[in-house]
């Protein structure tokens, strides 16, 4: 099985995590979004990452694939069964890559991957932009963050994906903070605490070491 993408990316990481927590073979190709590789644009026909193969079945986009790959590989599962918990799930998953993406990213892009990275100029008043935006995302999630355990309960895709964001987020200064979110902390070093994420971690760490990530 190939990942196509890059572990900078929250979604790529999303990914490869749910890929590790099922105890899946699997292997990164990297590629950045917009190559114009062959076998990349057929599992992603719009230059998106992440895209995944699967023998002679490709897809894209990290929801689409976490989702596959719990009906496939459904033990141990990241969507919960009951009703309830498995929209919880999916709302916190939606939440990472949309509304705290949405925000996050732009500090990420324009002062990391577009100016370092892939050599595109940067809109610093977008970056101050996101940053304006952080707090009311920020501050949702240290009210959402329980004392013990997950965010739905039980550990789910949702976990995933909102540390996955957070993760990225250490790469500009907005990693896990714990003075102003001890709760959002605690509950994020349960999540790297995971082997799975640990497994992941390893793979980012020349990455993290280069870009000089914290958290």
């Amino acid at each position: 099985m190939k990942l196509y993408g890059a572990l900078l990316s929250p979604f790529v990481r999303k990914a490869a995590v749910v890929l590790e927590e099922k105890g899946l073979e699997w292997e990164l190709v990297m590629h950045s979004p917009g190559s114009d590789n062959s076998d990349f644009l057929e599992a992603s026909p719009f230059g998106k990452i992440p895209a995944l193969r699967d023998g002679d079945y490709t897809l894209a986009d990290s929801s689409a694939i976490a989702i596959y790959l719990d009906a496939k590989y459904p033990s141990p599962a990241v969507l919960p069964a009951e009703p309830a918990a498995r929209g919880k799930a999916m709302w916190f998953d939606e939440f990472a890559d949309t509304i705290y993406a949405a925000s996050g990213l732009k500090i990420l892009f324009n002062r990391l991957v577009g100016p370092k990275l892939l050599k595109l100029p940067s809109d610093e008043a977008i970056a101050v932009q996101g940053e304006a935006e952080l707090p009311r995302i920020l501050d949702y999630l240290e009210g959402a963050a329980p004392a013990q355990g997950w965010l739905n309960g039980e550990f789910s895709l949702g976990d995933i994906s909102v540390a996955s964001m957070l993760k990225s987020m250490s790469y500009v200064g907005y990693g896990p903070d714990s003075a102003r979110y001890p709760a959002t902390a605690a509950w994020y070093g349960r999540v790297a605490a995971r082997p799975a994420w640990a497994s992941v971690a390893v793979m980012e760490a020349p990455t993290a070491v280069r870009l000089g990530a914290t958290g």
